[in-house]
């Protein structure tokens, strides 16, 4: 019983503080209309959140573009000159004892000797 009353007591002394506090806020005169309550409940209205953003247009598939290669032009070479042949003698220097190009100048003259190969 002592805990009803002290806790009806602090009720009471909440409500005349409010009271007090509220005095100075009815400066330009007293309002009649005072609001006490507790609310329980599920609420009725969902809050408005606004229109939603629209969904993205769907990607675009641009068309396929087909271009037709050109054929392929092939530009024939000439055939290729057969390589001179080798120069058909040899050019000896008796004086020097020695072939062109190991001797540049031969003072006796050169004298044109038919080549050999180099197996023999």
């Amino acid at each position: 019983m002592r805990r009803l009353k002290l806790t009806a007591f602090a009720l009471a002394a909440a409500g005349l503080l409010g009271a007090a506090l509220a005095a100075p806020a009815q400066a330009h005169g007293p309002r009649t209309r005072a609001h006490i309550g507790l609310h329980f409940g599920i609420p009725l209205a969902w809050p408005y959140w606004g229109y939603p953003y629209p969904y993205a247009y769907p990607p675009y598939q641009s068309s396929v573009v087909v271009v037709p290669s050109e054929p392929t032009v092939y530009v024939e070479r000439p055939s290729a000159q057969p390589a001179p042949e080798a120069a058909a003698y040899w050019y000896y220097c008796a004086g020097a004892g020695a072939y062109y190009p190991y001797v540049r100048e031969c003072p006796g003259g050169w004298q044109r000797v038919a080549p050999r190969p180099s197996g023999e």
